[in-house]
This record gives C-alpha cells, sequence and structure tokens, in this order.
C-alpha cells in the first residue's frame, strides 16, 4: 500500500522563497498549496511543478484578511483531509525610514501582514493539526535575521520579525500534548526580487552603502525541505541560514 502523501500551504507562494520551497516541496512528492494574493502568480508557479511530484492547489488568499484565511485552511482539510506542514512565509517589507517619518498606515500594513497574517495561518493550522487523526504537524515561520540585529532604519520590519520569534517560542511551548511543532527560519540574502537592492548596494551601520553577497534561493528551500521531513519527535527550533559572506556577524 502507497503511503499517502503529506500535505503542505505554503503562504506568499507566487514569488521568492514562497515559490521555490513550494516546488521543492512538490517535487520531493508533498502535496501543497500554493496561497498569495496574486493568483496568476499562482498559476505560473504551479506551471513548473514536477510531473511526478505532489498534487498542486491554487488557492487566493489574503493572510490579513480572517476570512480568507479560513477559507485557504478550509479548502485544503476538504481537498486533502489534513495537514502536515505550514510554511508561514508572507511577508512585506517597509520603505527604509526614520521612526519619526515612517506613517502610521505605512507600520499598520507592515504589521497587519507580517504579525497578523501570521497569527491567522498559524491560527488555523493549529485548529486542523490539533483535530485531525493522527494528531500534530509542523508550522515553519519565516523569521528574519532582523530578528536578531536590524538594519538601519527598519524599525516596523524588525519590530515585526522580533515578534515572530516570540510565536515561535509560545508555540513549540503549547504544541507539545498535540504533537504540533514549531521552527523558525532566519534567513539572510536570499537572492530573489525582495532582496534586488543587495547587488546594487544597501545601507550599513556606518552611513556607508555597500553591495552584499547573496546566496541562490534553492537553498532556502532545501533547509524548508529537510525541517518538513522531520519525525514530529524531533525538531528545528530556529535556524540561521545566509549568505556566507554577508555582514551579518558584527553588524552594528
Amino acid at each position: 500500500m502507497t503511503a499517502k502523501a503529506k500535505v503542505a500551504i505554503i503562504t506568499g507562494a507566487s514569488s521568492g522563497i514562497g515559490k521555490a520551497a513550494a516546488l521543492r516541496l512538490q517535487s520531493a512528492g508533498y502535496d501543497v498549496v500554493l496561497a498569495a494574493r496574486r493568483v496568476h502568480e499562482l498559476e505560473e508557479a504551479a506551471a513548473e511543478a514536477c510531473p511526478r511530484g505532489g498534487r498542486v492547489l491554487v488557492a487566493a488568499c489574503d493572510v490579513t484578511n480572517q476570512s480568507s484565511v479560513k477559507t485557504l485552511f478550509e479548502r485544503t482539510r476538504q481537498e486533502f483531509g489534513r495537514l502536515d506542514v505550514l510554511f508561514n512565509n508572507a511577508g512585506i517589507f517597509a520603505q527604509g525610514a526614520p521612526i519619526d517619518e515612517i506613517s502610521y498606515e505605512s507600520w499598520k500594513k507592515i504589521v497587519d501582514v507580517n504579525i497578523n497574517g501570521m497569527f491567522l495561518c498559524a491560527q488555523e493550522a493549529w485548529k486542523v493539526m490539533k483535530a485531525q487523526d493522527p494528531q500534530g504537524g509542523r508550522i515553519i515561520n519565516n523569521g528574519s535575521l532582523a530578528a536578531h540585529n536590524p538594519r538601519p532604519l527598519s524599525v516596523p520590519y524588525t519590530t515585526t520579525k522580533h515578534a515572530i520569534t516570540g510565536l515561535t517560542k509560545s508555540l513549540s511551548l503549547d504544541g507539545r500534548p498535540y504533537r504540533i511543532a514549531c521552527s523558525q527560519v532566519d534567513i539572510g540574502n536570499a537572492a530573489t526580487e525582495f532582496t534586488s537592492r543587495m547587488a546594487t548596494g544597501i545601507l550599513q551601520a556606518n552611513g556607508e552603502l555597500m553591495v552584499e553577497p547573496r546566496m541562490d534561493v534553492t537553498h532556502v528551500a532545501d533547509a524548508i525541505l529537510y525541517i518538513a521531513n522531520l519525525p514530529l519527535e524531533a525538531n528545528v527550533l530556529f535556524m540561521s541560514l545566509l549568505a556566507t559572506n554577508m555582514p551579518y556577524v558584527g553588524r552594528g
């Protein structure tokens, strides 16, 4: 009898890290749900799926909308019967500015996506994982090296990523009775559109602009697959994955 494929939801799956992770999980045999707001880009990503991999479901979702998130997880449960992995990946970065120049609207927008969106997705994943049989599953939060050391002029983004560290620790603790594991991957300079400015020069703590090295995003996708494949009695609580020569250690 063939083992049933594991099921994974990936938010922010239309591009960058989310897309790479979704395709890597799918090629390894996972049934994957690609979730994001931009359906056309999700469909383009799905078209790159491995023919011999798992099934692919494209699902429009706004992670800041509770009803939209609930629909995503209910649709997944109805389509596949369970949920084994959530890659809680959707996030945004604000334009760099000192705190006295940041509008409240800009602050609220990044908090809504990076904190509230991750909370809503984790909450719905938790409900499914706690109720299903066999019980349990794994939530992988996309953190950031900014959860440890900030870049200049990054108050909103850095604040939200510190909050995700608290979410990860709390879920990891509270998930023990239900076989729900929670991990956080803090990524530095994966080569995506999100980090394109690293190639032309980005502000450093000393006020200078510097080109920073980047790493292939497939390394991040491989790391997500590694964590996803662990048995539930083992967990990577935190992982820092970065371009070897990026200025992180000693930053600031």
